[in-house]
Parts: C-alpha cells; structure tokens; sequence
C-alpha cells in the first residue's frame, strides 16, 4: 500500500495533524483506523478459538472431529505457540521489508482466508486454514503494535501505558462479542458456519483498513531500516529450505501412516524454546545497538519469561476452562442451556470494566509503580484464578456439576491478569526497544506466547483427564503465585535496568 502523498501537517509526531479531525469517541482518526481493524481481527480470533476445541473434541456424528481431550488440548496449544512463533518472521518482514503499514494488510489478507478455508465444511480443511490464520497473525499483530506505538512519544511512558490499555479495552467490544455470535453458529446449527463468521468479520476490518490508512501521513509507510538484497536472498533460502525439510519428514510420517499431532508439537515446542535464545542472541550482537540499549534488551529477558509463564496459563482459557465449563458446569438457565463456548465472552466482558481503572489508576501512579510491579500484580489475580478452579474441582468430583458463577470469578481474575500483562507488557516493549526493532521486539513479546501454549498445551496433555481436577489447578496456581513474588522482590532492580 503506497503511502500517502501529503504529509502530516506538524513534524511534532507521527499524526499529528489528525488529530485536529477526530473520529471515533473523540480519538484520533488514526486510532479508530487501528481499532477498527483490530477490532475485526479480534472478533475473528477469539470467535474460532471458542469453538475450536469444543469443535475438535465433538462426535463425528455431531459434525465434530471426535479427538481425544489430549490431542484436541495438544490442537490448540500448537495452534496458539503457531501464532506467536510467526509473530517473529511477521515482525522482521515488517521491519526490514514492507513496513508495518504493508505488513498489516498481507496479515489480515492471509488471516481472511485461513478462516475461508475453514469454513469448507471438509474435516481436512482445519489445518491449512489455521496454517493460515497463524501466519496472519504474526505478522498482523507486532507491525500492528508498532503502528500504534508510532503515534506516540517515545518518552511518554505513564501516557504510553494508559493509552495502549485503552486500545486493549477497546477491541475487547469484539472479544466480547465473538464467542457469543460465532459460537451460537458453531455449536447451534453447524461449526462451519461459525468459522465463516469469522471469515466475514476480517474481511470487514480489511475493508476499513484500506479506507482510513490515508490518515497515517507517511507513520509505517516504509521499514525502518531495509533489508538488503543480500540479506532478503540469504533469509528466502533458509526459508525455503527448512519448509521443504519439514515438508519431507513429516510427508514420509504420513506416508508411513505414523503421523500424530505430538510428532508436530514436539517440533514446536523446540522452536518455542529455541527462537527466544536465538533471536536475544542475534538482537544482542547485533553492531547497531548501543551500550544502554543492550542491558535493556538483556534484562528484558525476565519479562519475557514471567510472560511465558503467564500465557501459559492464561490461555488455558481456551482449553481447560472451556473443558470445564462443557463438563462440570451447570449451564442450565431459564430451561435452555448455555452454549460452552459463551463463557470465553466473559473474560473480555471483564476487561471493558477493568481496563479503563486500571490505565486511570497506572496514570495517576505514574513512575511511582513500575512495569515489573504491573506485571506482579497481574501474576497475584492469575495465581488467584487458578486457585479458585481448583477450589470448584474439588465440588466436581463424580461427574457432579457447580455453579457457573465458579468459572465468572476465575475470569474475573484472568481478565485483571491480562490487562496487567498483555497491554503494559507491549507497551513497556516498545518502548526499551531500539529504534529500528520495534516490531522485532514486539514479536519477541509475542514469542513468550509461543512458549507459554507450548507449555500449556503440554501440561494439559499430562493431566491425561477429561476435565482437569484440583491437583492441577493447584500446581498451576503455585507456580503463579512464586513469579509474582519473584517479580515483587526484584522490581526495583528490573525497573532502574529497564529504565521503564
């Protein structure tokens, strides 16, 4: 998409002309641009992971796969490590390559047809659409973030803070919405059909996208810093070498008639661990950073592993929660019964109430609570959440069913653990990042995601039960609670480091 002839009208910062015009809620018109197609991607996302699991684990006679809790488990958390490991390629390619205004368009392109691939109703068109929909995203979400980040000062921390949690609270409207009309679809008349909504949702946003990218002025128009030919030659070849390798092996598995879907997590789960260490390696050593810029990147490190820790758990949303909400929760209200997948609304429900306290709260706090403390206390309600899962366990044995309002407290407390973790994690990301790696640093962010539903995704696995019991609740909940406390006790060393 070719930039925009005129320029902004102030060189004060990206945008600033625009915001003379304002749009939506009185927001600059380069926000509502943002939040509408965000808003889209969203409603896409969160509506086909509702129902993905429950989709998988369905009776075939039901429309449904009819895999096992553990492979379904194993599913979902290859498909989400899947979206945040391509968030680092989506993030170099928009850096270095077609700039993150580009970048977000090819992503939501990509993400709309992995949804219009699922929604052929063929049990074999899943897995290229999520091959799709996770290379869409990676490479939609990091340039998406640094388009935002670009509107704003780089020394504005405390305004940075607030503003990308107002974005998050924004695009939750869809997240609220998605399960909701996505899953009625899906579980109430036929699953494909609800993948199609999703489909029909991105293409909205791509359709926005392309109308309001006039008010940018020139802000991601061009990469930061551009590949040479040289490089862009060395990186097609890697790539095209490492996808006809994995091509071969996993053809002959097939073949063989010996493929499992652990053959596939086995592979990612390596990348997962593999990619952080080599992409801090080559950040660290790369001759353009500064002194400063590398002690931040290096004690950037342990945020990126208290955000594994935290999507590892976080993202069970999708699969141990909705197992349980499916199973050991009584849905019956008003002689009807609830879809399951309806509870995946309720975490975005709760972040539209907490998010604007929370970004009101962190203003007035300013430097007074550091990023490590928002990270701490975001850990505190997690722990809390799981805690009270395996409180509801404990009343669920023999096939008994508790009150929904059980689940609504454990969302309740995984929504206040998001708004702590996701935006305050992004922003404080772009804003230690060295001025020509923002999205790269993005992803980064991201690929504490992949690890984290690897390592989800495998404990589920472990579990080896329907619906997890209070031991692993428990567990989980423990191990939540020691990475606040580590957080708690290190922040002033961790913020005077950062220097966020």
């Amino acid at each position: 998409m070719a930039a925009p002839t005129q320029p902004p009208a102030t060189t004060a910062a990206p945008g600033a002309a625009d915001r003379r015009h304002p749009g939506l809620l009185g927001r600059p018109r380069w926000f509502t641009t943002l939040f509408g197609t965000d808003v889209w991607e969203r409603f896409s996302f969160y509506g086909m992971t509702a129902i993905l699991v429950l989709y998988t684990t369905e009776d075939t006679d039901r429309g449904g796969l009819g895999m096992s809790t553990g492979d379904a488990s194993l599913l979902y958390g290859l498909y989400m490590a899947s979206v945040f490991l391509a968030s680092v390629p989506g993030g170099w390619i928009g850096d270095r390559v077609l700039g993150a205004r580009r970048a977000v368009l090819h992503g939501g392109i990509l993400i709309a047809l992995g949804h219009l691939c699922m929604a052929v109703p063929l049990a074999g068109s899943l897995y290229p659409g999520l091959l799709l929909i996770a290379c869409g995203t990676g490479l939609l979400k990091p340039n998406m973030a640094n388009l935002l980040s670009a509107f704003y000062d780089r020394e504005d921390r405390a305004g940075r803070d607030a503003g990308f949690a107002v974005f998050y609270m924004s695009v939750q409207v869809s997240a609220l919405l998605a399960p909701i009309v996505v899953g009625a679809l899906g579980e109430g008349v036929n699953w494909h059909l609800g993948f199609g909504a999703a489909a029909i949702g991105m293409a909205a946003g791509l359709l926005q996208y392309v109308r309001g990218a006039r008010h940018f002025g020139d802000t991601g128009g061009a990469p930061e810093r551009s590949a040479t030919p040289a490089e862009r030659t060395r990186v097609l070849r890697l790539t095209l070498a490492a996808t006809a390798l994995t091509v071969l092996v996993y053809g002959t598995d097939a073949a063989l008639g010996t493929f499992r879907i652990a053959h596939l997590m086995a592979l990612i789960g390596l990348l997962c661990v593999t990619a952080p260490v080599i992409c801090f390696w080559r950040l660290l050593r790369n001759p353009v950073l500064t002194a400063v810029e590398r002690v931040r990147v290096r004690t950037y490190i342990w945020l990126f592993l208290a955000s594994a820790v935290f999507w590892a758990l976080f993202l069970q949303g999708g699969s141990a929660f909705a197992l349980f909400a499916k199973h050991a929760t009584d849905r019956e209200v008003l002689g009807r019964t609830v879809p399951a997948s309806w509870f995946q609304a309720a975490i975005p429900l709760f972040v539209l109430a907490l998010a604007p306290l929370l970004a009101r709260w962190w203003t007035r706090a300013g430097d007074r609570m550091p990023t490590a403390a928002k990270y701490a206390s975001g850990m505190a309600a997690t722990a809390a959440a799981y805690l009270v899962m395996a409180w509801a366990a404990t009343r669920a044995t023999d096939g008994a069913q508790v009150s929904p309002l059980w689940l609504l407290l454990a969302f309740l407390l995984l929504a206040a653990g998001e708004v702590s973790f996701a935006p305050v994690g992004m922003s404080a990301t772009t804003a230690i990042a060295p001025a020509t790696f923002i999205s790269q640093m993005v992803a980064l962010f991201w690929l504490a995601g992949a690890l984290g539903g690897g390592i989800g995704g495998n404990a589920l696995k472990v579990s080896g039960d329907r619906v997890p019991g209070p031991g692993y609740f428990l567990a989980l909940g423990l191990a939540a609670l020691a990475t606040g406390a580590a957080l708690l006790t290190w922040r002033r060393a961790l913020t005077r480091r950062l220097g966020v």
